[in-house]
């Protein structure tokens, strides 16, 4: 794996292949590979529906979707979904709420994409959009209907009263069991649509590092341990009452960050996982699991401004979130070199300081590691793939294969 001493020698490696231009994107796929079966054995038969916004490239879906242990791609968008079922997905849930009425139309004429996709929905406005977009396309559908799954918030508020005191992403404003049921019955009202699952992410847990030594980690510690039990009993109670009304077909919770509880859980049928994969810097932090690091993205120094710098050409990948220090590149290699304080990483030029640095020639290459798992794929045109000793070939990420989304 791409990991010590062997990031000392991939220049090498890509320069025998014939690959000289910088920036480059490599992933190791024995770390991918690793990591694939490490979140398949923590979810201990549970099966891992795969985030693809996590690796936005075709055929890493396809390799990962082909072990034991996974089933169905968690999509971002509708458009995205169409494209993947177009290329062979049969198991699509879009994972947000979509106003794309293109995209629904274009759904609505599809009947194997009727088949596969289930859209997400959490208020009645986003099923009256769905509705209205495709009112006259309903005899073209064969009879199918629209697949539609409920979000559920499970987001921690541990005293009611205090409404800004809430742990979780900004999702879905459906939180009790009166008001899951009462859009449940929305959906089963409706014509052309039909309810076959529920979704709802404790992001809280699965999205948030725990394994600080800090009073910060021992508070983010203490809060997924209180929030556990309200996320599992307010699950299982909107299962087991929605399923009075309608037979669900899936149930999905939980991220790489919460596996082992999620799975725990007897109302979940499957889990979400992506990240995990390809082991983004975000994820270096958390107590009870270590990914490989599985994509190395690698940059060029192209000045000597100063004693002690040496400057990259971009590098600037900043990962999206509340803007923070955790939002940058992880530096993976060589040892011994921070960022500029006083210009981070830019997206004309990264200066980078430390001991490190004097070593540094122009034309040497510096090993960067993004903060997230998918988002790097938008910035390159296809990966390198390296396998035991040498490179493997290369996989198009969606923006080189031209993804459109149409």
């Amino acid at each position: 794996m791409l990991e010590g001493r062997r990031l000392e020698d991939l220049d090498e490696l890509l320069a025998r292949t014939g690959i000289h231009e910088r920036p480059v994107a490599v992933l190791d796929l024995d770390a991918f590979d690793a990591n694939a079966a490490d979140l398949a054995r923590r979810a201990a038969g549970t099966p891992l529906r795969v985030a693809s916004k996590s690796l936005r490239v075709r055929g890493l879906l396809e390799r990962v979707l082909a072990r034991p242990g996974y089933a169905g791609i968690l999509a971002f968008t509708l458009p995205e979904a169409l494209w993947l079922v177009h290329h062979g997905a049969r198991d699509v849930v879009v994972a947000y709420p979509t106003a794309e009425r293109g995209a629904l139309r274009r759904l609505a004429t599809r009947p194997e994409a009727l088949d596969a996709i289930t859209l997400m929905v959490d208020e009645s406005a986003q099923l009256d959009l769905i509705l209205d977009a495709t009112a006259d396309l309903h005899p073209r559908a064969g009879g199918r209907r629209i697949r539609i799954a409920l979000e559920l918030d499970v987001s921690y508020a541990p005293l009611p009263g205090l409404p800004g005191l809430r742990f979780g992403a900004l999702r879905s404003p459906v939180r009790s069991v009166d008001q899951a049921v009462a859009l449940a019955r929305e959906v089963l009202a409706r014509p052309r649509v039909a309810l076959v699952g529920l979704m709802a992410y404790e992001g809280h847990v699965a999205g948030v590092t725990d394994a600080a030594a800090t009073p910060y980690g021992a508070a983010v510690r203490a809060m997924k341990r209180l929030s556990r039990p309200d996320v599992a009993a307010r699950r299982a109670e909107v299962v087991a009452t929605v399923s009075d009304l309608v037979e669900l077909e899936f149930v999905n919770g939980g991220g790489t960050g919460s596996i082992e509880s999620t799975a725990a859980e007897g109302a979940v049928t499957e889990i979400a996982a992506g990240s995990g994969l390809v082991g983004p810097g975000l994820f270096d932090h958390y107590r009870d699991f270590t990914p490989h690091a599985a994509l190395l993205l690698g940059v060029s120094v192209v000045r000597r401004p100063a004693p002690g710098v040496a400057t990259l050409l971009g590098g600037g990948w900043i990962a999206s979130g509340v803007p923070a220090e955790d939002r940058l590149p992880t530096i993976a290699h060589p040892p011994g070199l921070a960022f500029a304080p006083q210009e981070a990483a830019g997206e004309v030029q990264t200066p980078v300081i430390g001991p490190a640095a004097d070593a540094l020639r122009v034309g040497d290459t510096v090993w960067l590691r993004h903060a997230k798992a998918g988002e790097p794929a938008e910035h390159f045109a296809a990966y390198v793939l390296v396998q035991g000793e040498e490179i493997s070939g290369f996989l198009p990420t969606y923006r080189g294969e031209g993804a459109v989304f149409l």
